[in-house]
């Protein structure tokens, strides 16, 4: 059976999903029609149906439990991997340094009129920002990866980034406000749920399951012969320094993406129990994963 499959260009995604789409494990019959996509534009897509299996934002699938189930395998999330608020005033990121990690002195310490560009409305990453300074409303969705551009030409008070822009904003001159993922582990105690990969509930449940079965198997092939996805990964990267290639999959790829586990689907329970509480998400599924656990 031939899926619909998007997951997106960077190198967590590709360097996990290689092995099954290149046909270098037992697929169990299963063929694919990949569809890459920023992770903003697969959230997109998502809304509308448009996929039977996708990576999205977790913060969007807070919206659309009734709609897919979550895979055990080959979600984006740990500790210490959280997205970064950055500014290229150095002055406010040293009055962000000199506050308390509460929301309230984070918010006091952000100019009027601030404005913050963001990769993405469904993001993660704007979920984390909201908990963390709900008063800032004064947002811009705009391409990850023109973020740090944008902030350094005084557009934008600060930006949120995501992806491998985590490991160079320093080299471009910006300053960290905020690690949005150690704000979220000090207020919750759990990992951070960034990306995961999702199902439609409509494809019967044997099949979920052994999609779910393959991707992990691609997962630990990945782990086991880190060295076959490298070309794959690489064309899909391009602009990218290989030393900051493996810096990207060594953050977002980890035990978790091979199974949840129980502390995974704790963090990932939370995340969802959180945002329906705060109304940041709206009311949905307890039964989000696969096989209804």
């Amino acid at each position: 059976m031939k899926l619909t499959l998007g997951y997106s260009p960077c190198p967590n995604d590709t360097f996990i999903f290689d092995a099954m789409v290149h046909g270098r494990i037992d697929t169990e019959g299963l063929e694919f029609a990949v569809h890459l996509a920023d992770v903003e534009e697969l959230n997109r897509l998502a809304f509308a149906g448009d996929l039977d299996v996708t990576k999205l934002s977790y913060h969007a699938f807070g919206y659309l439990t009734e709609t897919y189930a979550l895979l055990n395998a080959g979600s984006a999330l740990g500790r210490g991997v959280g997205p970064l608020l950055v500014t290229a005033d150095p002055e406010l990121a040293a009055g962000f340094r000199a506050r308390p990690q509460v929301p309230a002195a984070y918010t006091a310490a952000m100019p009027d009129g601030a404005s913050i560009a963001i990769p993405g409305k469904f993001t993660t990453a704007n979920y984390l920002l909201g908990l963390a300074l709900p008063e800032q409303t004064n947002k811009t969705e705009v391409l990850f990866s023109e973020i740090e551009a944008r902030v350094l030409s005084g557009e934008f008070t600060a930006g949120l980034l995501i992806h491998e822009n985590r490991f160079t904003y320093h080299e471009r001159g910006l300053h960290k406000l905020l690690d949005l993922g150690e704000f979220w582990e000090s207020a919750t105690g759990y990992a951070i749920p960034l990306g995961g990969i999702v199902i439609k509930r409509t494809l019967p449940e044997a099949l979920q399951r052994t999609f779910d079965r393959v991707l992990a198997r691609s997962v630990q092939y990945a782990f086991d012969h880190p060295e076959a996805s490298a070309a794959y990964v690489a064309a899909h990267a391009q602009e990218m320094e290989a030393a900051v290639r493996r810096q990207h999959i060594d953050l977002y790829v980890n035990e978790h993406s091979l199974d949840l586990g129980p502390e995974g689907r704790a963090a990932v329970l939370g995340f969802l129990a959180q945002g329906r509480e705060r109304g940041v998400i709206p009311a949905g599924r307890a039964d989000v994963l696969v096989g209804g656990d």
